[in-house]
């Protein structure tokens, strides 16, 4: 029987410890009890381990078998001690959160079904949890400990020591960030609970190496950025194709401008499998009112999806294959991913949301329209800048289920941002409406000072679908057989891929139908307004259902 059966399963993680913590006062006395309780060897420990085993206090024979007996019972007593001993101020310092044990079994359960790792890393192991709980699971496999907090690294040593792994772990007193993971053969597992550090106490080299090194990716790093986003970075650096992980941290980095790096990481390199939001309310983070997730990849994997899903309850974790899959295409075309794990509660089988079928774009702000809807004051201008174009949603309502015909539209003047494109005649009569434009104030709007070239409104490509979005009454989904582009006084929809004309009439007849008032949101007097992002999260049949229901 291997070593690793024997292991204790560990069940009394996040329970108060039967120890009397005042028979461990201080970081020194943790120390050598750590020491004791693991039989850990001088020799072997690190230089930054030996410096705190200097002049260490003595420790009681009934000490160390009680926390002996608490270890072999399944429980954690000497990483809780560490948590009461350090001031939260100090563990929030160095993101020394620890994590329960419902998170450890889900994520290791997850790995589990992946496959066998031949090593497992955790890069910021704490007391050892995921290592130990991997050990049970993978009883072959080596396991690698980095810790940067050299008295962490001393109990994650004397916890590997109790469960008879040290001839097949090694720990290492290190920043995860400058590991050398030069890789064995065969697969590696990365999983753990990077620290939850906060930007503004990053040193400036440390947010230099993560600009440097998103950089020689191809990708884009901000300084905002905390201490995970690191982490994740350093594992697509040094991971190998075949590789895999999960790692718990906070949820942030799904919406905030900060989070594009990883975003863009789970999208490509990193091969994003699910990302599991965790409530706070059921504190994954214990002591903090921080929303976790749990993001499960495999390296340069390309799967077609990934799984979102969130929980209210540790208990619903279960192996993290819940959740919605999201296709790849929708998920990298957003800059904000938190929505995707509200699933609608009663999206029947057979049904997909809208945003699986379409992009739902809000129509261009001319931040004047008084200036760029055509009039009186823009005439003489060229055809090629005149754009016919939904300005009311009365235009919408009023046409049917089709809009066929564009001639009852206003023009929009659309300019390009290279004058010099225009002939010229079509120039000289631009120069004019622009000396116009200017006196209306149109240079001078918020709107025009925040584009590239304040006279190039940029519409959007005409819409197959159109669709108001603000009303005392359901959304109107038109088809848009007049190529009409579209203000921000519309949505426009936009196929992920090429739907047949008659699959596209599918689906304009259902969303006419069935698209519920209570969907948006609702302001004073009634007024029901759907932003993008909750149009897109209508329930409407797949594309098999639509093709029969076109046929």
């Amino acid at each position: 029987m291997t070593v690793a059966a024997n292991l204790p399963l560990l069940t009394r993680i996040g329970t108060m410890s039967p120890i009397d913590v005042n028979l461990v006062p201080d970081e020194r006395t943790l120390a050598a009890l750590s020491l004791e309780v693991g039989s850990v060897s001088a020799a072997r420990v690190t230089e930054q381990e030996a410096s705190l085993l200097e002049d260490i206090p003595s420790i009681s024979r009934d000490l160390i078998n009680a926390t002996l007996s608490e270890i072999e019972d399944g429980g954690d007593p000497l990483g809780e001690i560490f948590c009461q001993l350090r001031t939260s101020e100090r563990r929030r310092q160095d993101g020394a959160v620890y994590t329960p044990l419902p998170i450890v079994n889900a994520m290791l359960t997850w790995a589990e079904s992946v496959g066998h790792p031949d090593r497992v890393i955790d890069p910021g192991s704490g007391s050892g949890r995921f290592l130990l709980e991997a050990a049970r699971r993978f009883p072959d496999a080596q396991l690698i400990a980095i810790e940067r907090d050299p008295l962490a690294a001393l109990i994650s040593r004397a916890n590997l020591a109790v469960a008879g792994l040290d001839k097949r772990s090694e720990v290492r007193v290190e920043d995860f960030l400058t590991s050398d993971l030069a890789s064995r053969s065969g697969k590696t597992l990365f999983v753990g609970n990077p620290p939850y550090v906060r930007h503004h106490v990053i040193q400036p080299v440390w947010k230099k190496w993560l600009k440097t090194q998103a950089s020689a990716m191809g990708l884009q790093a901000s300084a905002l950025a905390g201490l995970h986003v690191y982490f994740f970075l350093a594992i697509a650096k040094g991971a190998n194709p075949g590789d895999y992980g999960a790692l718990v941290t906070a949820s942030e980095w799904l919406d905030v401008n900060y989070g594009q790096l990883v975003r863009d990481l789970f999208s490509d390199r990193l091969g994003g499998q699910s990302v599991t939001v965790i409530e706070p309310k059921t504190e994954p983070f214990p002591g903090t009112a921080t929303t976790g997730a749990i993001t499960t990849f495999a390296v340069d994997s390309k799967s077609p999806s990934a799984k979102f899903a969130r929980v209210g309850q540790l208990s619903d974790l279960g192996d993290l294959s819940g959740g919605r899959p999201v296709s790849r295409d929708r998920f990298v075309a957003e800059k904000r991913w938190s929505h995707f794990t509200r699933t609608q509660p009663c999206t029947p089988e057979g049904y997909v949301e809208l945003g699986d079928l379409c992009r739902v774009h809000r129509g261009q702000v001319t931040g004047a329209n008084r200036v760029w809807i055509a009039g009186k004051h823009s005439r003489g201008l060229p055809d090629n800048v005149l754009f016919r174009t939904v300005t009311r949603a009365k235009e919408l309502l009023e046409a049917g289920p089709v809009l066929i015909d564009s001639r009852n539209l206003k023009n929009v003047i659309d300019l390009p941002e290279d004058l010099s494109l225009l002939n010229g005649p079509s120039r000289k009569a631009v120069e004019r409406f622009l000396v116009e434009a200017e006196g209306m104030g149109a240079k001078d709007c918020y709107t025009a000072q925040k584009r590239r070239s304040w006279w190039s409104v940029r519409l959007r490509d005409p819409a197959p679908i159109l669709a108001t979005y603000m009303a005392r009454r359901a959304p109107a989904f038109v088809m848009n057989h007049a190529n009409a582009r579209h203000l921000n006084v519309a949505h426009g929809l936009y196929p992920r891929e090429e739907l047949q004309l008659d699959v596209l009439t599918a689906l304009v007849t259902f969303l006419c139908d069935a698209t519920p008032l209570h969907g948006g949101r609702v302001y004073a007097g009634g007024l029901t307004k759907f932003e993008p992002r909750e149009m897109e999260r209508i329930p409407v049949p797949d594309l098999n259902v639509l093709r029969e229901m076109a046929a």
